[in-house]
């Protein structure tokens, strides 16, 4: 069996699914409230004062903290099942359906979470490594609940996952700087 790791923003779609589920999830005007408070946040992260990991946690806490469990899972599932394809590359899924015709494990490697890449995984028979949200007493504490699934944090959680060396051809895809490091797990790797 070959495997086929595919990154998912940029990758397989043409816009981020963050930003879209952002915009999908609150009204525009808490959007564009919650947008201008996060500016300090994105300028430390571009100037590279804020790491990746705690600029975007940093994002959810705007938008999310305290959040009830459910209801943002509703909304997820919801931005998922009704939003997700629109953003999809279709040249780009018909990529990832012939390795999954082909009979090679695919498995989607993202940063982006869990939450709302799952109902749209399983809807298209994937397997799933994504940043997982951590929730306390049903409640969004604006944390994750793992590393966010970037960088070598891909590679890490590809080998928690799986052993690589079971397969005999492993092919990689994606986009970014973000996944320079999953790409060079490929013996056949695709920057987009």
């Amino acid at each position: 069996m070959n495997l086929a790791l595919f990154d998912f923003d940029g990758t397989l779609t043409s816009k981020d699914s963050l930003g879209e589920f952002l915009k999908y999830s609150v009204s525009r005007s808490k959007y564009i409230i919650n947008i201008i408070k996060f500016i300090p946040y994105f300028i430390m992260w571009q100037t590279k004062i804020m790491p990746n990991n705690i600029t975007k946690e940093k994002l959810f806490d705007i938008f999310f903290k305290g959040i009830d469990e459910e209801k943002f899972k509703t909304i997820a599932q919801d931005y998922a099942l009704n939003k997700l394809d629109s953003i999809v590359l279709k040249e780009r899924l018909t990529i990832l359906q012939k390795h999954q015709q082909n009979g090679d494990r695919v498995i989607i490697v993202s940063a982006s979470m869990k939450c709302w890449l799952e109902p749209w995984c399983k809807k298209h028979k994937l397997e799933l490594i994504a940043t997982e949200l951590e929730f306390v007493n049903s409640k969004f504490t604006s944390k994750f609940s793992t590393p966010n699934c970037h960088g070598k944090e891909k590679v890490n959680r590809i080998k928690q996952h799986l052993n690589i060396k079971d397969y005999e051809i492993i092919y990689a895809y994606g986009d970014s700087s973000g996944d320079t490091q999953m790409l060079a797990l490929g013996y056949y790797a695709t920057k987009y």
